[in-house]
């Protein structure tokens, strides 16, 4: 008997990539405005950056999603004073969180499965300050009973870590908690591996390469049926 829902967040429970959009102009443009830059430098830099940070942290730790660390590394690989890395990593943050609309179904699935007498949680990479900030933008964070960032658990997806802990906040066997994503590698298989049952939010035609044991959802709307019958 299933006993836990865990819910994966960006571009599960709220369009990531249609909110980053939006956040990473807005931060081009002032970027590109303060720094003398075109975007196609701008844009080189950035990854260039992002390669830096998994570098320095060693890679597959919350560490490589902070912004403001990426933006003081672009500045001082520039030679520039460092005091605009906060301006960039507000103006990206600010945009996104404005930006973000919660998935269709996303509150009343939830709600829905906390009346089922589900516990709900979040297992997700990233630091906990902007996922909880994310969560509590889309009005979702009151359904919430627990969450497991990969800062706390100091590993990433699909890392059994992140798993363990969350079963272990759930209160229940790893057999009896779903774990929802849209990850195929770091969701789905993560959990399969750590002993959930993973449901992969997945659209069109995905479904049909779904791996053994998987169950898939087109959408958050069928979810609370689908949990139901578990």
């Amino acid at each position: 008997m299933l006993k836990a829902a865990i819910f994966d967040v960006d571009n599960t429970l709220y369009d990531y990539d249609a909110a980053h959009a939006p956040a990473y102009r807005a931060l081009s443009a002032f970027a590109c405005e303060k720094l003398s830059l075109t975007q196609e430098a701008f844009d080189e830099l950035h990854a260039a950056a992002s390669r830096m940070l998994e570098a320095h942290s060693g890679g597959h730790c919350a560490a490589i999603h902070n912004r403001l660390i990426r933006y003081q590394l672009m500045l001082e690989s520039l030679g520039q004073p460092i005091a605009l890395a906060p301006a960039m990593a507000e103006l990206y943050w600010g945009t996104l969180l404005r930006q973000m609309r919660a998935c269709p179904g996303a509150r009343e699935s939830l709600a829905r499965i906390k009346a089922l007498g589900l516990t709900v949680g979040i297992g997700t990479n990233m630091t906990a300050d902007w996922q909880f900030s994310k969560l509590e933008r889309l009005g979702l964070l009151p359904y919430i009973d627990f969450m497991v960032s990969s800062e706390e658990a100091g590993a990433e997806k699909p890392d059994r870590r992140l798993f363990d802990l969350c079963v272990k906040k759930a209160g229940c066997d790893a057999g009896e908690c779903a774990f929802i994503g849209d990850s195929l590698k770091g969701d789905v298989l993560g959990a399969r591996n750590a002993g959930l049952r993973p449901v992969w939010l997945c659209q069109g035609s995905k479904a049909d390469t779904a791996p053994s044991g998987v169950l898939c959802v087109q959408s958050l709307d069928t979810l609370p049926e689908l949990l139901a019958s578990l």
